[in-house]
């Protein structure tokens, strides 16, 4: 793993210096480099300062035609609110396989069941350690899943998604210059670039 891949941020949400915020409610799961467990943190706590590493996952969606589905996070995300991923990011729970965790993570933010697809896997796995501007930190160890839609039907949770968008995966990859006004998730962007490599 590359230092830029060790340097990154959290998918699903993030820090806040308000002990009553959501995700304060919430725990992630510690792991050391390696991915092996370490116990449960809070989630707020994990995001806050330094950070602590924890389990993340990064869903990438495809239809038939090779676009991806692009989609914004919600303005009142913590972290990265208004950019663009690609296409869902979250955190497994205790006991949550990271296919499981991104089933239930697909049905919640987009509308996306299960009978819509059969080919979620896991592709990847990448550390990666972002700040955001006076917000908080990511630092994880990001699964990489990826997911062909038989079906392209949506119906995305306003409170989660801000905007969708269908793009040609090759060409983003090849142009990102055309992309820039978009704002890419950082996790998203090194999934991406590990994913050509």
């Amino acid at each position: 793993m590359s230092s830029e891949d060790a340097a990154a941020s959290d998918p699903a949400g993030g820090a806040d210096t308000d002990a009553d915020h959501e995700n304060a409610l919430q725990d992630v799961i510690a792991v050391d480099p390696d991915d092996t467990e370490q116990g449960t943190v809070n989630r707020l706590d994990a995001h806050t300062g330094d950070g602590i590493r924890h389990r993340a996952f990064t869903c990438l969606v495809y239809d038939g035609e090779g676009r991806i589905l692009l989609a914004q996070r919600a303005p009142t995300k913590r972290l990265w609110d208004g950019h663009w991923d690609g296409t869902v990011a979250s955190h497994p729970v205790e006991g949550q396989s990271q296919e499981d965790a991104t089933e239930q993570r697909l049905e919640e933010e987009l509308g996306i069941t299960p009978d819509q697809y059969d080919d979620l896997r896991v592709t990847d796995k990448f550390e990666y350690k972002r700040y955001y501007p006076n917000e908080g930190v990511e630092w994880e160890v990001c699964s990489v899943l990826k997911v062909t839609l038989d079906d392209t039907s949506l119906d995305p949770d306003e409170a989660e998604i801000g905007g969708m968008l269908w793009v040609d995966y090759d060409h983003l990859h090849e142009h990102p210059a055309l992309y820039r006004q978009l704002r890419l998730c950082p996790w998203f962007e090194i999934a991406m670039r590990r994913d050509f490599s």
